[in-house]
């Protein structure tokens, strides 16, 4: 690691070196109704408690890339779920604080709050809770030494993604999709567009790109009308960054590709992990198929559980920022479903962006 400041004096810690990958799950605590699904914490220095968005823990997203990091930690130190770590799921933003509270309570040392919403809920957890250790996720908290910040540059897998898309797309017309708009997400968006307009200048041809939200991360209907108004003008290829909502992205492509060839499909960019297993399918001709072109991985089951690895040898690294990058394997995209010709244009993008020759803005 090395350390500096970043433009507005805030303390920023590198990760140069993420060797760990993560698996996940478990059963304990549901805020909305205070029942008690799990073993409570034992207040070990080693215990860890995770404090899910509204999307709850089973988003084939962001909680559960958050989860399997957790379940990668519990099974290294051989700890059980409930006792040695614990999830909280919060329906909606009012349960944010009674499941800090209630994680505090229950012994757990590490607790974390999973994407930028939690960030007030984070901020006076760790001010009314000063000897434990608190993680926010997706946002930046300073002035306060028990908590560690945790961002990644989405903008830069997401411009691989733009590359695939432009290299994939038949009728030169892309889409992206968020979910509420905000800095993070329009990181991806930004990204993305950057990638899929250096591509077609590659390629001498132009793409046309549209942006639009949803306004949350759970509107799945919303979802699946958008990519349905998309996809019926011509948009062949969506990257949604939209939580759970965006699996309506998903139900919407594999409704209009098993009504014609394979050959004829249109195609969806996952996001935060591998979302390949949503865009199976069978086409109309009885093709077996995937509609998945690639998922831009947001790695938060290396971030979960490193800096649980860390506040375990009673080195928790309170009060930094920590940045997971492209060239540390803290954000990357899948192979998917990419033709031989856009994975080699990926990968080339890939070197230019690590060795700076390339700025993702």
């Amino acid at each position: 690691m090395f350390g500096g400041y970043n433009k507005h004096g805030e303390k920023i810690t590198k990760l140069l070196s993420l060797g760990v990958v993560a698996t996940s799950a478990i059963l304990l605590f549901t805020a909305c109704t205070g029942k008690k699904q799990g073993s409570i914490g034992q207040s070990k220095k080693d215990s860890i408690a995770l404090i899910t968005d509204s999307n709850g823990i089973s988003d084939q997203s962001f909680n559960e890339a958050a989860w399997a990091g957790f379940k990668a930690y519990g099974k290294e130190h051989n700890l059980q779920k409930g006792s040695g770590y614990q999830y909280f799921e919060s329906n909606s933003a009012t349960d944010f604080t009674p499941n800090f509270d209630q994680a505090a309570k229950s012994g757990y040392d590490t607790i974390y709050g999973i994407g930028y919403m939690l960030k007030d809920a984070v901020k006076a957890a760790a001010k009314k809770n000063p000897k434990k250790n608190f993680v926010i996720i997706d946002d930046i908290i300073t002035k306060q030494k028990n908590v560690t910040s945790v961002t990644f540059k989405s903008n830069e897998a997401a411009y691989l993604a733009g590359v695939a898309a432009a290299y994939t797309t038949k009728t030169n017309k892309v889409a992206f999709i968020g979910g509420a708009k905000a800095v993070t997400i329009e990181s991806f968006a930004s990204g993305f567009k950057q990638g899929v307009t250096d591509a077609a200048k590659a390629l001498n041809k132009k793409i046309e790109v549209t942006e639009q939200y949803i306004g949350n991360f759970t509107a799945t209907d919303k979802a699946k009308s958008m990519a349905q108004s998309l996809y019926a003008n011509k948009y062949d290829v969506i990257f949604h960054a939209a939580g759970s909502a965006g699996n309506g992205v998903f139900q919407e492509a594999k409704a209009y590709n098993q009504m014609r060839s394979a050959s004829q499909r249109v195609w969806v960019v996952g996001v935060d992990v591998d979302q390949a297993k949503l865009g199976n399918y069978k086409s109309k001709d009885g093709q077996k198929s995937n509609f998945t072109l690639t998922s831009v991985l947001k790695r938060l089951d290396v971030a979960t559980k490193s800096i649980a690895d860390q506040a375990a040898k009673g080195k928790f690294p309170g009060g930094k920022h920590l940045v997971y990058s492209l060239k540390d394997n803290g954000v990357s995209v899948t192979k998917g479903s990419m033709s031989p010709k856009a994975w080699t244009a990926v990968q080339k993008a890939k070197t230019q962006i690590v060795s700076g020759r390339v700025k993702v803005k």
